[in-house]
């Protein structure tokens, strides 16, 4: 099996993904050997020499001034991890753990850190053997980094707390010892070079991130099909009136719906005697709103990618000097602001797709379909009640899509007086995400339906193909039954990239 090979360089999403997501295993590059090395050397020369630098001989947040005895630097570090692990709530989910194990490897072989190479080592097996650490996903503020997550995480490494092993929830140094690993004594800053960081936003952000890109695509997808279903124009989608406003996203929505939409035999059918000259918003303006979230999400990217090649611990070890420098990079600011503006740009992606399922299902806006999609309406109610669900889980998110990063609480004592609350804008993303996975699964069923009262004629050739999609998942509704099931089915399908053969044209 290929190895990954981490030297500190910047990982995409769809890598971090292939680590999470699977068993692809990690490893410190030889190339990053030296310099972990030289910087690990720096941190022993300043404790042999009684030096006084912040977190090496020195207490941590508002204890910084308390200088600590040679003789327990290294209960020190043991006593922070302890300390600090005081997470909360449910687990995270093992694609978010082992995400989070890559990326926190990967930026301590940047050698900024001053941790032993073994130590990183460590973190490298416990992915490539499958042991888990157990990680509530409450209690960061995203300030000194993810502390309380991280904290959990070295738990593992010290043997103490609990992981998952082989699916069992079981303490860590069980399932160290079945995995044939020997936890490590952390030594003069190690504990504080593996708690200071962005890794748990950023894993659990990461992942969601990956998931709202897709969405944003499978959008266009269910976009199309509803507007083939409510005998909608293309017109608006002509490429000379993107590329008379160029943003990028646009055009690339633009051209991707004309890609759906080829050879359409709906469109033929009204070319003629058609009165209507333009369409309702949600259809019309798909390339402008759809096409500004892709440009949110590609900036939402970029900071994403330029976090995981980053030394976001402190103090921070310069061996070509000799300098250890304090300094904030663990602040959680870039990724919390982009987080919340990916929960904001999903939102409205959300919300044009409630529009268009709305103008599906309401007989005074669907263009000739039957109220609520139904066969025979008032003895059926057909597609009524997936269109609640669609608002309920809108209101949800919109709700969500407040910022987290808008908001602080100074904490330690007030020396960490601005905090970034980047893990929260991270877990409200992922909420968003799924309620957004479902939303669009309900406006796809329902122009699949809507398609059925459109035949013999048929759709576009990307719309027709995301039909059958839909329609081996969940069959054509004669009469009304519970489409819980259905929603579900869908919306996994979503997940699992079932869809992405149309999203292929970006």
């Amino acid at each position: 099996m290929r190895m990954m090979q981490l030297a500190g360089q910047p990982l995409s999403l769809p890598e971090i993904a292939t680590v999470a997501l699977g068993d692809f295993p990690i490893e410190v590059a030889p190339s990053a050997h030296a310099r972990i090395q030289d910087s690990r050397k720096v941190v022993e020369e300043i404790v042999a020499r009684g030096g006084v630098v912040y977190g090496v001989s020195t207490g941590f947040g508002k204890l910084a001034d308390v200088q600590i005895p040679a003789g327990e630097l290294r209960q020190l570090q043991l006593n922070l991890v302890r300390s600090h692990a005081c997470g909360i709530g449910r687990p995270l989910s093992v694609p978010e753990v082992r995400a989070m194990i890559l990326l926190r490897a990967n930026v301590l072989t940047l050698g900024l850190s001053g941790i032993r190479l073994e130590v990183i080592e460590l973190l490298c097996e416990l992915l490539n053997r499958g042991v888990h650490p157990l990680i509530p996903e409450k209690g960061s503020v995203g300030a000194s980094g993810d502390l309380a997550p991280l904290a959990h995480l070295a738990l593992t490494l010290i043997g103490e707390g609990e992981a998952f092993y082989g699916g069992a929830r079981m303490p860590s140094l069980e399932a160290l010892n079945k995995a044939g690993l020997r936890p490590v004594a952390l030594e003069a800053k190690e504990g504080l070079a593996l708690l200071n960081g962005t890794q748990a936003m950023h894993a659990v952000g990461g992942l969601a991130l990956l998931r709202t890109k897709r969405l944003s695509r499978i959008a266009d997808v269910a976009g199309a099909m509803s507007l083939e279903a409510l005998k909608g124009t293309p017109t608006a989608f002509d490429p000379r009136i993107h590329n008379a406003r160029p943003h990028p996203g646009q055009q690339a929505v633009a051209e991707h719906l004309c890609y759906l939409l080829r050879d359409s035999e709906i469109r033929q059918s009204h070319l003629a005697g058609d009165p209507r000259v333009q369409d309702a918003y949600s259809l019309r303006c798909m390339p402008q709103v759809h096409g500004a979230i892709r440009g949110a999400l590609a900036h939402c990217e970029n900071v994403f990618e330029i976090e995981s090649g980053s030394a976001t611990d402190n103090p921070l070890v310069f061996a070509e000097t000799g300098d250890v420098l304090s300094g904030g990079n663990f602040h959680g600011a870039p990724l919390a602001l982009a987080l919340d503006y990916a929960a904001i740009a999903l939102t409205d992606l959300m919300s044009i797709s409630e529009r268009r399922t709305d103008r599906l299902v309401n007989p005074d806006l669907s263009e000739g379909l039957p109220p609520f999609l139904a066969p025979h309406a008032g003895t059926h109610s057909g597609f009524m009640i997936l269109h609640v669900a669609s608002v309920s889980l809108l209101n949800e998110a919109k709700v969500l899509a407040h910022p987290a990063s808008v908001d602080n609480l100074p904490t330690s004592g007030g020396k960490e007086d601005h905090v970034s609350m980047g893990m929260t804008a991270a877990l409200k993303l992922r909420t968003i995400v799924e309620n957004a996975e479902y939303l669009i699964a309900i406006e796809l069923l329902s122009g699949a339906e809507a398609l059925e009262f459109r035949r013999p004629l048929k759709g576009g050739v990307g719309v027709e193909r995301a039909y059958e999609r839909v329609r081996s998942i969940s069959p054509a509704v004669n009469e009304d039954r519970s489409l819980s099931l259905d929603i579900e089915r869908v919306a996994a399908a979503i997940r699992n990239g079932e869809f992405d053969s149309e999203t292929e044209k970006i």
